[in-house]
């Protein structure tokens, strides 16, 4: 028996499982969005994170890490570590994989893919897209058990570098999220709350008292 897992989010750098072998390549039709909230990782329910899922979208690609587990126990551990890992993502889907340069037929078919129901009735856990101001906000501010939001992004934004295939929409996100914390910063630098007071930046001079005359006694 053979496992295919395809990666598009935290699996292209952390997979979490054993795995015998791991391909770099892209799924057809498919597109990376940050439309799916996560409460116990790296955000809560107050306040919820952003994580990727994927949108259909004829003629688009997304690119990733496609895993290999050989093996019926391996195979079983694998994919119930993923369901408990995945748990936001109410769909698995069984598409083909393709390697760079390798366009017109699929390298693999039949590989799993965890991904969303884009509907916020039918999946909690969706909750759509918003100005890019907006996300950049919410995931510069998440923090969860398992880190913070941002954290997530920049990973993953590197991750895309490093594989050879950036993501723009993770880029653009990535920088917005910057600018977002860079002001959060300055503020930070520069606002004094109201209950600390002021320290005056000069001193009063201190008040000078005369000494008392001295009277000279002649002892002679």
């Amino acid at each position: 028996m053979v496992l295919w897992v395809f990666g598009y989010g935290s699996i292209v750098w952390n997979p979490g499982f054993d795995f015998d072998e791991k391909i770099i390549g892209y799924i057809k039709d498919y597109r990376r969005v940050f439309d799916l909230a996560c409460i116990d990782h790296r955000g809560t329910p107050e306040n919820p994170a952003r994580t990727c899922t994927l949108e259909a979208k004829e003629g688009a690609v997304c690119w990733g890490a496609a895993y290999c587990v050989r093996g019926i126990e391996r195979e079983k551990a694998a994919m119930q570590y993923l369901e408990r890992r995945e748990c936001e993502y109410d769909l698995k889907s069984y598409v083909d994989f393709y390697k760079e340069g390798y366009d017109l037929k699929p390298t693999l078919t039949g590989v799993v893919v965890f991904t969303s129901t884009n509907n916020k009735e039918s999946n909690k856990y969706y909750i759509g897209p918003a100005p890019l101001e907006e996300m950049a906000r919410q995931i510069a501010t998440a923090n969860g058990p398992c880190g913070n939001n941002r954290d997530y992004l920049f990973l993953l934004e590197k991750a895309m570098f490093d594989i050879g295939h950036e993501d723009d929409h993770v880029i653009e996100l990535a920088n917005e999220v910057r600018k977002v914390l860079g002001r959060l910063k300055e503020k930070k630098i520069t606002v004094v709350p109201p209950h600390i007071p002021l320290i005056p930046l000069v001193q009063p001079l201190m008040q000078l008292v005369p000494l008392p005359e001295t009277t000279i006694v002649d002892s002679r």
